[in-house]
C-alpha cells in the first residue's frame, strides 16, 4: 500500500487494489465507502475512514447473491455493478444495478447492519449504476441510472425517475435527462452520482471509457433538465489514465474531496483521492467548455489528477489499510475474503442470512483454515469453481505466502494457492493414486478449456508445504515452494491477467474428483502478504 511521504501529505492511490467503482459518504466524523463486488460473495464491501486516506474493511452488506441458483456458479463479471452509498432518515442505503435483473437496494440502521435482503426497485435488462437522492428541502426523492448496451442496446445516456421516498419503487416511467449522443465528443456516459448543491441538481458522471475517459459534471435547476456539462477531471500529462467514476464528500470543516478509480490492468481499479473546490461565479474554471460561468467543481490540480497532496483537514490517524494477512482464527476467513459464487445455503441461517463461509469451511477452536475438498467435475478449470476463496491482488510488488497441509487421502484431491483471472496459475499439493502427496504447479491460458502442468510434479514428503508467489512489477508472478529444505522455484514467470471488469485475484482452493462421501479437507495456515 502507498505510504504518505510526510505527516502532512498523502500519495495516490489511497486504496492500491481493486476497489472498483467507489462511492463515499460522511456521517458525523466518519467516512464510509463501498465498491462493486460483481459475482463474489459476500458482496458490497464496507470500508471506514476518519481521514479519507487510511481505510479499513469493516464488513459487507450483501451475504448472498440473488437469485441464489443463478449465482451458485461463478458469474465473474455480473452481479453487483457500481453501487451508490447514502445515509437518509437515520439509515444507510446502498443501491446497485445488476445488468441482467435491474436496480436493487439494501438498507440498515448502522454500517455493520443488520442489512435487509435485496429489494428490486426497478426490473429490467441493462439498468446499471443507479444513484438515489432525497431532496431534504422538498421531501421529493429521485433516482438516476445509466445503461449497459450489452443487455439493452442502449448506452451513453442517463435516465431519471421520481422515486418513492421509502426507496421501494419508482413513481414514473423515467425520462432521459442527459443524452451523451447530443454532446460533441462524448461517449460511454455512465456511473452517475446525484447531489443537491447551491440550488442545483448535480450529476457527477464519467465518460470516454474506463481506460481513456474523463470525469464530467452536469447541473440543472430542475431534476429532469436541461443540464449543462463540463469536463472537471482528465488525464492531461499525468500517468493517471481514466480518471473515472467516483463520489464527492465534504469534511466537517467544509473541505471538498473526490474519490475515483483508475484502471490498472491486472491490478483492477485502484482508488485516488483528489482535492475539490467550487469555482466562484464570474470566475469559471476552464472557460470555453459547456456551462454558463462559475460555480462548477474543480477537481485535482485545476482538473488534472494529483499524485501527492496536502492531507485533508482532519484529525491525524494511524496508518491503516484493508487487511490482507490472516491466521484464520476459529477456522473463519477474515472480511477480505470472498467466494467466487454463493456457498451452499446455511441450514440454520440467522437474521442476517447466516455465515457465508459455512458449507465449505470447518469451524474449530484454533487457528487455520480447513477448506472442504469439494467434489467437482470441473477440477480442470479453477475459473468454473464456486469454492475458490479469493482476495484482491495488491497493486504494488509483494510476496504472498501460506502453509498448506493436504489432509485428504482421496486420490486426485488437490489444494493450493492461485492467481486467478481469465488466465490463471496455481501451485499446491495433489494426492496420488498410491497415497503420496505431490507438489504440482499448473496454469491455464485465457480461453483454454483446461489447465496444463507448469512444472513437473514432485514428491512432497510429509504432505505439507509452504507456498510462495512473488508478484513483481506488471503483476508478473514467480512461484516457489518449500517442503522443508528451503524455497525452490517452480515453472516460468506468469503474467497475471484481469477478468473483463475485475482485477486479478489471489485464491485458495481445495477440490477432489467426483464420487461419493467426504473427500477430506485441506488446511491453510499463516497467510501473509509482504511488500516487496
Amino acid at each position: 500500500m502507498s505510504a504518505p511521504p510526510t505527516d502532512r501529505t498523502y500519495r495516490n492511490p489511497v486504496l492500491d487494489a481493486d476497489w472498483s467503482d467507489p462511492d463515499v459518504i460522511r456521517v458525523g466524523d466518519d467516512f464510509y465507502l463501498t465498491a462493486s463486488s460483481f459475482g463474489r460473495v459476500p458482496g458490497l464491501p464496507l470500508l471506514h475512514s476518519r481521514d479519507l486516506v487510511n481505510w479499513t474493511l469493516v464488513g459487507h452488506a450483501l451475504h448472498r447473491l440473488e437469485p441464489e441458483d443463478e449465482f451458485a456458479v461463478p458469474r465473474h463479471d455480473r452481479g453487483v455493478w457500481a453501487p451508490s452509498l447514502r445515509h437518509h432518515d437515520g439509515r444507510f442505503w446502498i443501491f446497485w444495478g445488476d445488468p441482467d435483473q435491474g436496480v436493487f437496494q439494501v438498507n440498515a440502521p448502522g454500517i455493520r447492519g443488520p442489512w435487509t435482503r435485496p429489494h428490486l426497485v426497478k426490473a429490467g435488462k441493462g439498468l446499471i449504476d443507479p444513484c438515489p437522492l432525497w431532496d431534504e428541502e422538498t421531501g421529493e426523492a429521485y433516482l438516476v441510472h445509466a445503461w449497459a448496451k450489452s443487455r439493452s442496446g442502449v448506452k451513453n445516456r442517463l435516465t431519471g425517475h421520481r422515486m418513492d421516498p421509502r426507496g421501494t419503487g419508482l413513481l414514473d416511467e423515467g425520462k432521459v435527462i442527459v443524452d451523451g449522443d447530443r454532446i460533441p465528443g462524448w461517449f460511454t456516459l455512465e456511473g452517475p452520482k446525484l447531489y443537491r448543491h447551491d440550488g442545483w441538481f448535480w450529476i457527477l458522471a464519467p465518460a470516454g471509457g474506463v481506460e481513456t475517459g474523463w470525469q464530467g459534471a452536469f447541473r440543472s435547476r430542475d431534476f429532469f433538465g436541461p443540464y449543462e456539462e463540463k469536463v472537471v477531471l482528465e488525464q492531461r500529462d499525468t500517468d493517471v489514465n481514466g480518471p473515472h467514476q467516483g463520489g464527492w464528500v465534504r469534511t466537517p470543516s467544509g473541505e471538498d474531496w473526490f474519490l475515483h478509480f483508475q484502471q490498472r490492468g491486472a491490478y483492477g481499479r485502484v482508488v485516488h483521492l483528489q482535492p475539490m473546490r467550487w469555482s466562484a461565479a464570474g470566475d469559471p474554471s476552464r472557460p470555453g467548455e459547456g456551462g454558463s460561468g462559475g460555480g462548477w467543481p474543480v477537481i485535482g490540480n485545476d482538473g488534472a489528477p494529483v499524485a501527492e497532496h496536502r492531507r485533508p483537514d482532519l484529525p491525524a490517524q494511524p496508518a491503516a489499510a484493508p487487511a490482507t494477512d490472516d491466521d484464520f482464527p476459529g477456522g473463519r476467513p477474515g472480511p477480505q475474503w470472498q467466494w467466487t459464487a454463493n456457498p451452499p445455503p446455511d441450514p440454520l441461517p440467522g437474521p442476517d442470512g447466516g455465515d457465508p463461509h459455512d458449507g465449505w469451511t470447518t469451524r474449530h477452536s484454533g487457528d487455520g483454515l480447513r477448506l472442504t475438498c469439494v467434489r467437482t467435475a470441473d477440477a480442470h478449470d479453477l475459473r468454473r469453481l464456486p469454492n475458490v476463496l479469493t482476495q484482491r491482488l495488491p497493486g504494488t510488488p509483494c510476496t504472498v505466502e501460506v502453509d498448506l497441509r493436504l489432509d485428504s487421502t482421496e486420490p486426485g484431491a488437490r489444494a493450493g494457492l492461485a492467481v486467478l483471472g481469465d488466465a490463471y496459475a496455481w501451485i499446491g499439493l495433489q494426492r496420488g493414486a498410491d497415497g503420496t502427496a505431490h507438489l504440482v504447479h499448473r496454469f491455464a491460458e485465457a480461453g483454454a478449456a483446461g489447465e496444463r502442468d507448469a512444472a513437473h510434479p514432485r514428491l512432497a514428503p510429509g504432505g505439507g508445504v509452504r507456498l510462495r508467489i512473488e508478484a513483481g512489477a506488471g503483476a508478473r508472478c514467480r512461484f516457489s515452494y518449500d517442503t522443508g529444505d528451503g524455497f525452490r522455484p517452480s515453472g516460468r514467470t506468469f503474467a497475471a491477467t484481469p477478468w473483463r471488469w475485475v482485477g486479478a485475484l489471489l485464491g485458495l482452493t481445495a477440490l477432489a474428483p467426483t464420487g461419493r462421501g467426504s473427500a477430506g479437507t485441506a488446511a491453510f495456515t499463516g497467510f501473509r502478504i509482504t511488500p516487496a
